[in-house]
């Protein structure tokens, strides 16, 4: 099965590269069985969920201070270390939460040499993590866990990542039940995001057999001091940091993006503003 660039377009609607994207599948997907919209759909769905759409090749880690406690509450705290120090700073908050020695055993990432942590950060279409997982998808294409972490920042390597993660962990069977909790347990290990993968695959499974859903709405009026999954969703559509936290400057990206499209600039995304934005 072979995906046309409308079909990725609504499954990726804020990249702008999606033909180039659609070619580099189209030569892929099927040498991993990925042929059948279930299988793509979840594939793409929790690729484009972890890639903000295919465009954030590579982590972002510029955290806000309330972020951080919100985000890695096990690292920062009252009795942990001060999140202040680590606010805006990605590669002193990758060598903390991402060494081996502040997390569990079972939590292991393999970064144990200095500067492992920001070397091995996340990376690719699946957000490629740690030492260990780095060399192991290196090792499948015959070179060293450094290379592959430049490789992982281009499409080709970006999407093989995402590529290997999946058949390593036989995801194929599981999306053949159309179930994105497990599905996304299985690659995430929780349920982080879970509202956005639902509608993401929606989309695209709607998109791949040929009726597009309609865009999923958020009910409730989002402004300044709020977070969440909605937030998040703003904050995609405005190509901000998705911190689900609508702080200052999501505010200022409202306001702006309010007066270019003729609207009330009150920093307050209600009814109105949400219907434009999203459409």
């Amino acid at each position: 099965m072979k995906i046309t660039v409308e079909q990725l377009a609504a499954m990726i609607p804020t990249n702008r590269e999606v033909e180039s994207w659609c070619a580099e599948l189209n030569k892929a997907l099927e040498k991993y069985e990925i042929n059948t919209a279930r299988r793509i759909a979840g594939f793409i769905s929790q690729c484009a969920h972890e890639s903000r759409d295919f465009t954030a090749l590579e982590e972002n880690l510029n955290y806000s201070e309330k972020a951080l406690n919100s985000v890695f509450g096990r690292y920062f705290g009252e009795g942990k270390r001060n999140a202040a120090e680590y606010a805006r700073n990605p590669e002193a908050i990758a060598n903390y939460v991402y060494m081996d020695e502040f997390r569990s055993k079972a939590g292991a990432l393999g970064n144990t040499q200095p500067g492992d942590g920001w070397r091995f950060r996340g990376r690719g279409l699946k957000q490629l993590t740690g030492r260990n997982n780095y060399t192991r998808f290196a090792q499948a294409y015959g070179m060293s866990a450094e290379d592959a972490a430049a490789w992982l920042e281009t499409k080709e390597g970006a999407l093989a990542s995402a590529l290997w993660f999946w058949d390593t962990n036989k995801l194929n069977p599981v999306a053949d039940t159309g179930d994105v909790r497990a599905l996304t347990k299985r690659i995430n290990g929780g349920d982080i995001g879970l509202a956005d993968r639902e509608q993401r695959y929606t989309v695209a499974i709607q998109a791949l057999t040929g009726e597009i859903a309609p865009r999923a709405q958020i009910t409730e009026t989002v402004r300044r001091g709020s977070t969440g999954d909605a937030v998040k969703r703003i904050q995609r559509k405005l190509g901000l940091v998705q911190d689900g936290d609508f702080g200052p400057a999501t505010e200022r990206a409202v306001m702006a993006w309010q007066s270019a499209n003729g609207l009330v600039a009150d920093g307050v995304v209600g009814p109105k503003t949400l219907e434009a934005m999203l459409a």
